[in-house]
């Protein structure tokens, strides 16, 4: 037997009777306190003014400031906000910060102050909700650099950035953003490693308002800072920012290419950040394929492949594929039926340019077989006026991309023979000239065969009636150029060789019958 249960069967069962201490009357207070709490957590669905009295009951259960009065408040002022009772939410968030000197750990209520003010920066809608969220942020930078929490110090700054930012108040958000960058740097004047994530921020922040103001000079310089802080691990969304104004700034400039990779990589971090944006940035980048006329298709890529049939972006998916494969009537059609995709300002002002290429690939298309036409007759096949119509060949004309002349007069264009476009837009018209030249040899050719060469001795009784329709020969119809040796009734006639080469002899079927050249 054990020592243990030696000491168990000697052991009297009344002297290890629990004993507690009288203490009913602290626990029921608790227990009021918490049951307050909840009992107003279950109102906020069906009553939130009701839960917001009962919430705001339960600091004065408290006679000394602790967790559940902290709890009670933050849930009230959450609710006022929503509610849209601003001034009453001021008032009780004051009284909430008195609860973080003392009352609460630093960790919670660091943790707790940040996720009340991320949470009214997204349920605030209106422009009347701004003022209260800019109170709020100041009263937070008055309490946590008085405790010197400059990390909560640093993250309010960037909220109230951000908020400047909303309201277009540039001045102030400059001001904002260098104290921010003075706040990320070290005694001596350079960047600080830890705090690298928020210099980015700060970089994003200034970014996005040079882009609004559109001043690419600026945006351009500060674009290029942002991409060489190294230092800092940042929030996909803040990447997704900084290339997203790059991509803009790129189009502004036509630098498709550079444009295009950095919304790719736009897209890609957004997607990381699971941001809504995502889906807007992937339509700049089709725009930008359009721009570029690239015969890639945007969504052959793993990370755009899963959003090809996405009905947010099937409008752009057949613009890109009506745009790849030269349907002009059909990308018009769509355009025409998703005028939603003019809503964004900045596909508005750039699909214009994707429709004049669409416009002048087709005028291209259309008027190679012709070298005189009018201006009514572009205008009725390609549906568009005929101011544009005039304006889409002066182009082309002083791009050389067609070699003609218009008479705006009387409404016509003669076309140049001498026109020899090389660019793929003209390929059509330059097949054609081409076959026309090949021709125009082919057709030397039989002649100088036929009436230089030495080779050719024809017997005297047919040189008069069968040699005349070789000299006219004409390379369509039945007459078919074929090689080998002449056959008369039937039987091979050669003569001996002249300048040409030693030629073989010609000669006609007996009887009269169709000649056929022989070469």
């Amino acid at each position: 037997m054990s020592d243990d249960d030696d000491f168990m069967q000697e052991s009297d069962p009344e002297q290890y009777d629990f004993e507690y201490e009288d203490d009913d009357d602290g626990s029921t207070g608790d227990v009021d306190i918490e049951n307050k709490y909840y009992q107003a957590k279950q109102l906020k669905a069906d009553d939130p003014s009701a839960a917001v009295d009962e919430f705001l009951g339960v600091p004065a259960l408290e006679e000394t400031k602790g967790d559940w009065g902290f709890k009670g408040l933050k849930q009230a002022i959450k609710l006022e906000f929503s509610l849209g009772r601003f001034e009453d939410a001021v008032a009780h968030y004051k009284e909430l910060l008195t609860y973080v000197k003392s009352a609460v750990t630093r960790n919670y209520s660091e943790k707790s102050i940040n996720n009340m003010l991320d949470y009214i920066e997204k349920v605030a809608t209106e422009q009347t909700a701004y003022k209260c969220m800019e109170e709020f942020y100041s009263l937070t930078l008055e309490t946590f650099q008085s405790t010197n929490n400059e990390r909560l110090a640093l993250k309010t700054n960037v909220k109230l950035a951000k908020l400047y930012l909303d309201k277009k108040d540039y001045t102030s958000l400059t001001s904002k953003v260098r104290e921010i960058h003075k706040a990320c740097q070290k005694e001596d004047g350079s960047d600080d490693p830890g705090k690298g994530t928020y210099s980015l921020e700060a970089y994003a922040l200034e970014i996005q308002m040079y882009a609004e103001m559109k001043n690419n000079k600026r945006l351009k310089s500060l674009y290029q800072k942002a991409l060489t802080v190294r230092s800092a691990v940042p929030h996909p969304k803040v990447q997704g920012i900084i290339r997203e104004c790059g991509g803009k700034m790129h189009m502004s400039e036509e630098n498709w290419k550079e444009a295009q990779s950095d919304f790719f990589e736009s897209f890609k971090n957004y997607d990381e950040a699971g941001s809504m944006q995502r889906i807007q940035v992937l339509k700049y980048l089709v725009l930008t394929t359009m721009l570029m006329k690239s015969t890639i298709n945007p969504f052959d890529s793993q990370e755009t492949k899963p959003y090809k049939n996405d009905p947010r972006i099937s409008a752009m998916t057949n613009l890109v594929e009506a745009y790849q494969r030269d349907e002009f009537h059909r990308y018009e059609s769509i355009l025409k039926d998703n005028q939603d995709l003019l809503a964004d300002p900045f596909i508005a002002e750039n699909i214009d340019e994707v429709s004049r290429n669409m416009r002048s690939t087709a005028v291209l298309k259309l008027v190679a077989p012709y070298t005189r036409f009018t201006l009514k007759f572009i205008s009725k096949h390609v549906k568009i006026p005929v101011s544009e119509v005039e304006d889409i060949l002066g182009v082309l004309i002083v791009d050389k991309k067609l070699d003609a002349s218009i008479d705006q007069e009387n409404g016509t264009v003669k076309v140049n023979k001498s026109n020899t476009s090389g660019n793929s837009d003209g390929g059509d018209r330059e097949h054609l000239q081409r076959l026309n030249e090949w021709t125009t040899a082919v057709e030397a050719l039989w002649t100088t065969v036929l009436q230089d060469g030495e080779g050719f001795k024809f017997e005297e009784t047919q040189s008069g009636s069968n040699f005349a329709p070789l000299m006219n020969f004409n390379l369509g119809g039945d007459a078919i150029p074929t090689r080998g040796p002449v056959r008369r009734g039937g039987h091979a006639s050669f003569r001996g060789g002249g300048r040409g080469g030693g030629i073989g002899g010609l000669g006609a079927a007996a009887g009269g019958s169709k000649l056929f050249p022989q070469v």
